[in-house]
């Protein structure tokens, strides 16, 4: 049976990762039936023009992830029984699921292959690694047992005496025995999921959103059910209408620098969740992780609600590094309580190191004045790029006060996907805005991230897309 895939060395997607995503497809497909043989590693490399160390590297992750079996001395086939695909729960058609992911990964390849303007990421350049190395090294001198050792569950108490300090100036009353330490935002909310959802719940998330929390949600069984994001917040008289018909367990919610939209929900707006939550019996996972984004600090959710009914989900990882993984849960003491026990059956420990070195840059003021620096180089970013998308004739949802992203479009052309493929031929990637819809539904808008709307391929891409003929 012939395998069926395209690799093509163009488009800035390591060979590597289209070997695996195409195969993946391509099994998933069912063209390929349990028990079929795959070229051997030397016919692939042959018969696809490639090295052979790629397809090494790609044979190794399929049969990983359990696509692909290894037969020694006999080569590699499709596996009897197939991984599940329950990330993809509520995606009627599973070429959507394999765009997702394949999204996911182009965030990681190597840098300089494409211009990411739609990528989550601040440019490596704008970061402060030298009072990283900095503070690693003193860590490394002074506590070299962090280095091998798990942090406490819990995490650091001096990393969660400066969050209390922090989320104290946000106006939200809590000690530090009420805040856990996660690997970033993503587990804290993985664990929130696991302690509070169970399969079949219906939980409200915003339209448009984060793309990897649907994933998570559909990976727990829940019902997605979308609420629309307004330039003020959820639209409240959607989520009203949904709470006549359903009963949500739990509201999911970005409140300041929205993702995607850049927007921040308006004081009245978040007057309002909270009376609905105490009416209909709902929780609220604010997800706050654009926090430090802020220069003039507006009230969240859990600060006006004391964490109630409200549970705050914050971190360091999108400003101080993506790699150190320092997330938070802020929460009742209970709720922390069973988090701990979950932290500790599914991680056992978070890194005893990385908290350290937050604890170390937190300390040593390293931190406060990276911030300054990286707020002001973001505010200059926000107005150039907003600037440059009018003069281009791009349509903006709402202008952004802050942050790192703007949600746009070209109003005549009511797919973003031809906005990809528009920006393909000119080393530029974006992600099209069906990827932030909970269901992927077709979308004319696209995230632009701020730090690269002044590189000259981006502004070729924003005069290009103008130029496509409308749609219909």
């Amino acid at each position: 049976m012939k395998l069926e895939i395209q690799i093509d060395r163009d488009n800035g997607v390591p060979i590597t990762e289209q070997i695996v995503t195409g195969v993946t497809a391509w099994i998933r497909s069912r063209v390929a039936h349990p028990g079929s043989k795959l070229p051997s590693i030397r016919q692939f490399a042959a018969d696809f023009g490639v090295s052979r160390f790629p397809v090494i590297e790609a044979y190794d992750r399929l049969v990983s992830l359990g696509y692909v079996d290894s037969r020694h001395g006999s080569g590699f086939y499709v596996a009897d029984r197939q991984p599940a695909t329950t990330l993809c729960q509520g995606t009627s058609d599973p070429r959507r699921a394999e765009d997702e992911s394949g999204h996911l990964l182009q965030q990681f390849n190597h840098p300089g292959e494409t211009l990411k303007l739609g990528s989550g990421f601040i440019p490596a350049s704008w970061r402060d690694t030298d009072s990283l190395a900095q503070a690693i090294r003193h860590v490394s001198r002074t506590d070299p047992e962090s280095m091998v050792d798990y942090a406490t569950p819990l995490g650091n108490l001096s990393l969660r005496e400066h969050l209390q300090s922090r989320i104290g100036q946000l106006g939200i009353q809590a000690d530090a025995s009420q805040i856990l330490i996660t690997n970033g935002a993503s587990q804290a909310l993985d664990l929130l999921m696991r302690y509070m959802l169970k399969p079949g719940d219906t939980i409200f998330v915003e339209d448009p959103g984060y793309y990897n929390l649907y994933g998570l949600l559909k990976l727990h069984g829940v019902k997605l059910i979308g609420i629309p994001r307004t330039r003020n917040g959820p639209d409240l008289d959607v989520m009203q209408e949904q709470l006549k018909l359903h009963r949500p367990r739990l509201l999911f919610i970005n409140t300041v620098f929205h993702n995607p939209t850049g927007t921040t929900v308006a004081p009245q707006v978040a007057f309002r969740l909270l009376q609905l939550a105490r009416e209909h019996g709902f929780s609220i996972i604010e997800d706050d992780i654009y926090a430090d984004f802020q220069t003039e600090l507006t009230d969240r959710l859990a600060t006006l609600d004391q964490l109630e009914h409200v549970i705050y989900v914050g971190g360091l990882s999108k400003t101080l590094s993506s790699s150190l993984r320092v997330g938070c849960v802020v929460a009742s003491h209970a709720i922390i309580k069973d988090l701990v026990d979950i932290k500790m059956l599914t991680s056992i420990g978070g890194s005893r190191f990385a908290e350290a070195v937050a604890v170390s840059l937190l300390e040593r003021g390293a931190y406060r004045k990276y911030l300054e620096r990286l707020r002001r180089r973001m505010r200059d970013a926000l107005g150039s790029t907003i600037q440059i998308l009018e003069d281009a004739g791009w349509e903006i949802f709402e202008k952004p006060v802050g942050g790192k992203f703007v949600w746009a479009r070209v109003p005549h052309v009511a797919d973003a996907e031809r906005l990809v493929a528009c920006g393909a031929p000119l080393g530029v990637t974006v992600v099209p805005g069906s990827y932030f819809r909970p269901n992927m539904e077709t979308s004319p808008w696209i995230r632009i991230h701020v730090a690269f709307g002044n590189e000259p391929r981006a502004q070729a891409f924003f005069h290009a897309a103008v130029g496509l003929e409308g749609d219909g």
